[in-house]
């Protein structure tokens, strides 16, 4: 009923645009570059008027009056939570390559699992936040679930719609759709939606993945009230097998070929699934008490000054509901006892209201203030108490937290100065967090970043409250809050230069790991068992990383490198990353066909050094700590071959062309094999009405 009611809304929404007169728009330059980023929070005095007639322009664009003029670019502005401002870009580069995926977001540091739509692994992680909060758990459904900070708001002269495609594997394929109108200058509205269903190469994989979103965004003729608002509906379903059996591993790694068919392969279960579901209704809305410039007459000898003061009240509210369920036919012992051998279900929930109230006042000679309070109403858990025979598992974590933040922006001297502070006042979770960044402009061509970054936040909810229909899988802990301090370096030159140096200290990291009781029966009884569980550790993690991109050109052809370093102090090692990542493209491009046809073709390079890859269990859908074995060393090798014609960017890639030559010996996750080679094309398509 939500994918009909979709295509019913989505086909309305394309007979209205059609209705409106067509315009003719200037062609996006072919160019290498990204699209330019442009602030919008505090539009400073002198850009006011400008400002007015974009939007003059605009509104005679949408009403279809004077029609002899013509449509930017740069008018159809993407705007995200945070106010900033991008226009959409149809041009083709290296950048968008990396883009086109089950995400659509560059995944360096990521490596996939066999099928689309199954979790990744990490390769490196980033410490960075500003969230205080416990999260909900079954981080490995996550990467395909859309936050607050991935949906975006838009503004544009003409109805604009986007189609991406690409192929799966087996049966199956991923599409997202895209529509976006403005039936006036000052209320526009978005719907989209991002479906996926792969059967993958192997035997019980299949996933079918569900991405619904609306957004809205309004502001009054004067600008003194404005509102952005969006719903987002989100269900991601996955198989689960357990990955190889441990008498398989060697079939698979001899590259017999009687294996080379994966569909052959025994997984350790076939009656096993979860998914986690989603639905989020979000508010953010302001209202400026009073917005005055005022010019001060200066003598002659000296430019007239203005100063610009500005009050207003923001209000935030959001409420989100999830579920995680996990399901199996018979139990498996692979995961210990069970309370029952057959039908078993584990589903947790999460209902949470957020609530935000602050004021904002700008001067421009002080800065950009911002007080605000809040409050959180959080209900996590299950439906039933577990009474084990030295513990009862209790079933639900629920209450409120209330807290107090603020925020600090000032350009001075050419220095752009922020900070953030935010703490947990009262409540059963404490927290607090403080964050702050430096950045200046040393030339045109340089630039440079300073950040420092602390944050004290409960774990997450699975780690202190967990039941199953598993006996094993059942806890509840009160553990510390995870503590972490992070100092980061960016300077950047041109395109040549990006280097990102990152140091964080991390103390009472909470992690996943098999419980020693269950390693002591393994070895006794010869089997194999994931009894996995959390724990804190107990002395801090030093971790460094250093990343380098940069990008050489030479006529038409480039060079386009991102190298990673990371080291790791940790006496128990539970935080494990690969010592050196690094992704290679060596590529060509040019204009074809008198510049009708924009090609780019190369070859990238994927490769990590060896380390102790996480292990994944699919009844909590988490990553865990492994020490056993090393996994890494496998380079992997994709052809592209990607053309833009107009609007139409279309990519054909060899994914993994050296599978059969370089040894079977990747995986994604132990006894999770990674990709095969596998031939895979796709298009996104941007119509501008």
């Amino acid at each position: 009923m939500q994918k009909l009611t979709f295509v019913l809304f989505f086909m309305f929404c394309s007979v209205l645009g059609f209705s409106q007169i067509r315009l003719e728009k200037n062609p996006p330059p072919n160019s290498n570059s990204d699209s330019l980023s442009v602030k919008k929070n505090d539009i400073k005095a002198g850009n006011a008027k400008k400002e007015r007639r974009k939007e003059s322009l605009l509104g005679k664009l949408t009403k279809g009056e004077n029609e002899d003029k013509k449509a930017k670019i740069q008018d159809y502005q993407i705007i995200s939570h945070k106010n900033d401002t991008t226009f959409v870009d149809t041009t083709l580069t290296i950048q968008k390559d990396y883009k086109f995926n089950y995400l659509r977001k560059d995944n360096f540091g990521l490596i996939p699992f066999s099928n689309l739509g199954q979790t990744y692994n990490s390769l490196t992680y980033n410490f960075q936040t500003t969230n205080i909060l416990p999260l909900f758990g079954a981080r490995a459904r996550h990467f395909n679930y859309m936050e607050i900070e991935d949906i975006y708001y838009y503004r544009v002269p003409t109805p604009l719609s986007e189609l991406f495609y690409k192929t799966a594997f087996e049966q199956g394929q991923l599409a997202d759709s895209f529509f976006t109108i403005n039936t006036s200058p000052r209320f526009n509205f978005s719907i989209a939606y991002k479906g996926m269903r792969s059967l993958g190469q192997y035997q019980h994989i299949l996933t079918s993945t569900g991405n619904f979103r609306f957004t809205t965004n309004y502001k009054t003729k004067n600008k003194r009230y404005q509102m952005r608002a969006h719903i987002v509906m989100q269900d991601l379903l996955n198989e689960e097998n357990g990955g190889l059996r441990e008498v398989d591993i060697e079939n698979f790694e001899s590259g017999a070929e009687d294996f080379l068919d994966r569909a052959i392969f025994d997984p350790n279960f076939e009656d096993a699934e979860n998914i986690l579901r989603g639905k989020r209704f979000h508010l953010d809305h302001s209202y400026n008490i009073f917005n005055k410039v005022i010019k001060k007459a200066l003598p002659k000898t000296l430019n007239d000054s203005t100063s610009t003061y500005k009050l207003s009240v923001n209000h935030v509210i959001s409420l989100e509901d999830k579920s995680y369920q996990f399901d199996q036919s018979r139990q498996n012992s692979i995961f210990g006892e069970g309370f029952s051998t057959s039908n078993l279900r584990d589903r947790v929930t999460l209902e949470q209201l957020y609530n935000k109230l602050e004021v904002n006042y700008f001067n421009n000679a002080l800065g950009d203030f911002t007080v605000n309070v809040n409050n959180t109403h959080y209900n996590y858990g299950y439906n039933k108490l577990i009474v084990l025979t030295d513990q009862t598992i209790t079933n639900r974590l629920k209450g409120n937290i209330s807290g107090a933040g603020g925020k600090y922006r000032k350009y001075y001297r050419g220095f752009n100065l922020q900070g953030e502070v935010g703490v947990n006042l009262v409540g059963d979770f404490t927290g607090n967090f403080i964050q702050g960044e430096a950045s200046y402009n040393i030339n045109k061509d340089i630039f440079a970043k300073v950040q420092i970054n602390h944050n004290s936040k409960a774990p997450n909810f699975n780690t202190l409250l967990y039941q199953s229909d598993y006996q094993n899988y059942n806890w509840q802990n009160n553990f510390s809050n995870i503590e972490t301090q992070q100092l980061a370096f960016q300077i950047k030159y041109k395109q040549y230069v990006n280097l990102l140096v990152d140091y964080s200290n991390i103390s009472n990291y909470v992690y996943f790991k098999q419980s020693e009781n269950n390693i002591s029966e393994q070895a006794e009884n010869n089997t194999t068992q994931q009894t996995i569980q959390p724990f804190q550790n107990n002395s801090a993690i030093n971790y460094l990383k250093v990343k380098l991109e940069n990008e050489i050109k030479v006529g038409k052809f480039a060079l386009n490198n991102t190298v990673l370093y990371q080291n790791v102090k940790d006496d128990n090692n539970v935080l494990n990353v690969p010592e050196l990542t690094t992704r290679n493209t060596l590529y060509f491009s040019s204009h074809l066909f008198k510049k009708a046809m924009y090609l780019q073709t190369g070859v990238t390079l994927n490769y990590f050094t060896k380390y102790f890859m996480n292990g994944y269990n699919p009844v909590l859908a988490e990553f865990f700590v492994q020490n056993e074995r090393e996994f890494g060393e496998f380079p992997r090798l994709d052809f592209f071959l990607n053309a833009k014609i107009r609007q139409t960017r279309i990519y054909f890639k060899a994914e993994h062309f050296n599978s059969a030559f370089t040894g079977y010996n990747y995986y994604s996750a132990p006894n999770y094999p990674y990709r095969d080679f596998a031939i895979r094309f796709g298009l996104v398509w941007n119509f501008f009405l």
